[in-house]
């Protein structure tokens, strides 16, 4: 009896068209150093911290030095808990579920609300909170939980010591690329994925301004199969696997989004 009624279930599950596709995995932000273009941090992981991948950034007279923005969002939080936990911190909204967070600092650069993208100082090193002296207390997450963290897709270091060399905003330039599509409009995502909202559509034969690339859904269009998404606005992406930008790939001197 209870296979039948197993049975019957799955059949009407069918029937009743309720049985979808999975939605695409959204892809995570291009993630990099919390510190300006060059400059060289010792990052530390421990199994004792709290959350347990947060890293913790120091250098030499570290105190009062600029935190920036490790990728584009929106600041969605600035708070001042005074002597306890992340004392004053800076939350930024990536969207996808992912996030970031910057505590322990001396002072904000920025409110809530704000839009922020590569190297945008946040605000500076501090010793506010818990902590015991000047450091910046950092941390990926994604739909609320700490995730172990990555700069430009690759893993830090679990567990110990790392010295890690920022390319935050190294790059401020933009490219440039022209729509082919054998005639046909190419769709406008509002992310980078075919899982997204279509937000318009763009010619066949446009050229378009590429301010930042990153990588999504895979697409296989006029120059191939490809996971790079080109922003060519604010929440405007389109697969690159359709664009000509005399690249075979990423485009050398366009930042990441």
């Amino acid at each position: 009896m209870r296979k039948r009624w197993i049975s019957l279930l799955v059949t009407g599950l069918l029937v009743g068209g309720v049985l979808t596709p999975a939605s695409p995995a959204l892809a995570a932000p291009t993630f990099k150093v919390p510190f300006p273009c060059g400059q060289s941090w010792s990052g530390q992981t421990r199994s004792d911290h709290s959350p347990a991948y947060a890293v913790d950034f120091n250098r030499t007279d570290d105190l009062g030095d600029p935190v920036v923005a490790s990728a584009p969002g929106t600041v969605d939080r600035v708070t001042d808990l005074g002597g306890t936990s992340y004392g004053k911190y800076v939350r930024i909204n990536h969207g996808g579920g992912y996030s970031t967070y910057y505590a322990h600092l001396n002072g904000f650069n920025v409110s809530v609300g704000q839009t922020v993208g590569y190297g945008k100082v946040l605000g500076w090193v501090g010793s506010t909170g818990g902590s015991t002296g000047p450091h910046l207390h950092y941390e990926q997450r994604l739909n609320g939980s700490d995730i172990q963290v990555r700069f430009n897709g690759t893993l830090a270091l679990y567990w110990g010591t790392k010295s890690y060399t920022s390319d935050n905003g190294c790059s401020s330039g933009t490219g440039n690329g022209t729509v082919d599509t054998s005639g046909t409009p190419l769709t406008v995502r509002s992310g980078p994925g075919t899982g997204y909202a279509s937000v318009g559509t763009v010619a066949d034969g446009t050229r378009v301004t590429i301010a930042c690339q990153t990588s999504g859904t895979s697409v296989t269009g006029t120059y191939g199969t490809s996971t790079i998404w080109d922003r060519i606005g604010s929440g405007r992406y389109i697969a690159d696997a359709y664009v000509y930008t005399g690249s075979d790939g990423y485009i050398p001197g366009v930042p990441r989004c």
